[in-house]
């Protein structure tokens, strides 16, 4: 393979890579407003589902809200049926949030056309392709996490 032709091909990666995220970005969003969430409420959503439990305060600083902001987000959500909040064993004054039970069915629900789409379009891949697709995403999981670490501490 030649420079240039390799250096197009990284030139098509990278961009098809930054393509990916931003369309993610408009669809999160337009999903967003068709569930009636805003942006935060389903970060925090996300959160719980890849964490399981969390504190209103931990919450806070992943979604960059304010005490006050991250209340009425946790309102929200528990008013949607979404997450439960129980007392910290370890803190009396303290709270812990939890998704609830039916959440996780719940979401799941509001992107079934999607998962449907990204079985079909992911079937379409032979196995070595898929295991370069799964590599390629897997390491820019962790270059992104990183990334991330250099520029945050404590998350």
């Amino acid at each position: 393979m030649t420079n240039s032709m390799n250096t197009n091909l990284k030139i098509r990666a990278l961009n098809a890579v930054r393509d990916y995220g931003v369309q993610l970005t408009l669809f999160r969003n337009a999903m967003n407003h068709w569930v009636g969430l805003n942006a935060t409420d389903m970060e925090c959503l996300r959160l719980l589902f890849l964490k399981g439990v969390s504190t209103p305060s931990e919450l806070a600083w992943h979604t960059g809200l304010t005490s006050g902001a991250t209340t009425a987000m946790l309102d929200r959500l528990e008013k949607a049926g979404l997450i439960e909040r129980r007392p910290n064993p370890d803190d009396r004054r303290g709270t812990l949030i939890f998704p609830a039970k039916s959440s996780a069915e719940k979401a799941a629900s509001w992107f079934e056309s999607a998962r449907k789409a990204q079985d079909e379009l992911i079937s379409s891949y032979s196995e070595k392709e898929l295991e370069i697709i799964a590599d390629v995403f897997e390491r820019f999981t962790q270059l992104w996490e990183q990334e991330r670490e250099k520029i945050q501490i404590d998350l």
